[in-house]
């Protein structure tokens, strides 16, 4: 499609962006060779219904939700020169908010370096995000907890990283270096630690991830946690981070490091669907300064993937089961068993799930939820 000298002009100075994986959905202008603007839409809408905990006054709670409201923005000035700028919905303070702002210097499969405001290496499950993720929204903060609590608006971080494909692409690295105290575990970030006067090391975090692929190959720096029985993939993944003094509370410092090894199988089976087992284990530590986010961390889940339609779309049941074991004794459980109706990949679903949570001494806690996803 081409667009006149005015449109670039004014695409220009909206996107400076490339699309990736967060972006499958949307339009694209050319406006010359390896020149070309991106643009899309994703929103997430949800219904549950869920138990209150008693320390809440009890009872139950019906919340329909805005969950997630995104604009993806990208723009190739070269086939080496792109960069990505995204935007979310933020429903505690009614704005939107940059969500990713990164600059892509793209020389070859086997070498990228991007650098702003993006995603730092991770998990399988941090690294798909919410529209990528099996039943699809936010991880729940169980197993994997990395961000998810606060910290730069949703678990990005400022900094660079270095990532590609090697060993005839099966091999995936990505190592980079972040401003980093984003963990979400109560502890400081910088601003906060000068204004209650508790000194900062100003060292950086540091992140890397390793992932092999057995059968087909998964490229490029981001993941989906689940194919939706359209690859056969067997892959294992290994990730961590460490930050000197990453750990700023008004009670001490200490040194932040945590570690996952995450494992993902699918397997397409002709003329009934598609099956996939996934498992991750997961190791915080904070110097002993936040006991309650340090310890080791478990999940584990199974789908399975009707290869014929129904009306629209195919049917695709899944459960989920995630437990994290702190310092304090305090254990977080959760199991998650629902059912997708993929319409358009993960472009359009609807999703259905029930979820009980359970914390030591705690009563369970129940919830039901009815989620759309569309991706334009």
């Amino acid at each position: 499609m081409r667009v006149t000298q005015g449109s670039r002009k004014l695409l220009m100075a909206a996107v400076v962006a490339a699309g990736s994986l967060n972006a499958q959905a949307g339009a694209r202008y050319d406006f010359g060779e390896d020149r070309n603007v991106t643009f899309g839409i994703g929103t997430r809408y949800s219904y549950t219904h869920a138990e209150r905990p008693d320390s809440a006054g009890g009872g139950h709670v019906n919340d329909p939700n805005l969950d997630s409201a995104r604009l993806f923005f990208g723009a190739s000035l070269s086939k080496n020169i792109k960069a990505t700028f995204n935007t979310e919905w933020d429903g505690v303070e009614n704005r939107v908010r940059v969500l990713d702002i990164y600059a892509q210097f793209e020389f070859l499969p086997e070498i990228n370096v991007w650098a702003g405001r993006l995603v730092s290496p991770s998990d399988r499950h941090n690294m798909a995000g919410p529209y990528y993720s099996m039943g699809g929204g936010y991880w729940p903060c169980v197993a994997s907890r990395y961000g998810c609590n606060g910290g730069i608006f949703r678990a990005r971080d400022d900094g660079f990283v270095v990532w590609g494909n090697v060993a005839d692409s099966r091999l995936g690295y990505s190592i980079g270096a972040f401003d980093g105290r984003t963990f979400g575990i109560g502890a400081l970030d910088e601003s906060q630690a000068r204004g209650a006067g508790v000194k900062s090391s100003g060292s950086l975090m540091y992140a890397g991830r390793l992932q092999y692929d057995f059968w087909e190959k998964e490229t490029g720096y981001f993941s989906a946690a689940n194919h939706l029985g359209k690859q056969d993939i067997l892959a294992i993944g290994v990730a961590g981070r460490y930050q000197k003094k990453g750990v700023l509370t008004t009670g001490g410092r200490g040194d932040y490091w945590s570690y996952n090894v995450d494992f993902l199988f699918e397997k397409s089976i002709k003329g009934a669907g598609g099956v996939a087992v996934e498992a991750a284990f997961y190791d915080y530590d904070t110097d002993d300064v936040v006991r309650a986010e340090q310890g080791k961390a478990y999940s584990a889940g199974v789908s399975y993937i009707f290869e014929q339609t129904v009306g629209w779309g195919q049917l695709q049941p899944f459960t989920h089961w995630q437990k994290f074991n702190p310092d304090t004794n305090t254990d977080t459980r959760q199991i998650d068993v629902g059912v997708n109706y993929v319409i358009d990949g993960f472009n359009a679903q609807l999703t259905a799930m029930y979820t009980n949570t359970k914390v030591t001494s705690s009563k369970s806690l129940d919830k039901f939820v009815l989620a759309l996803q569309l991706q334009y």
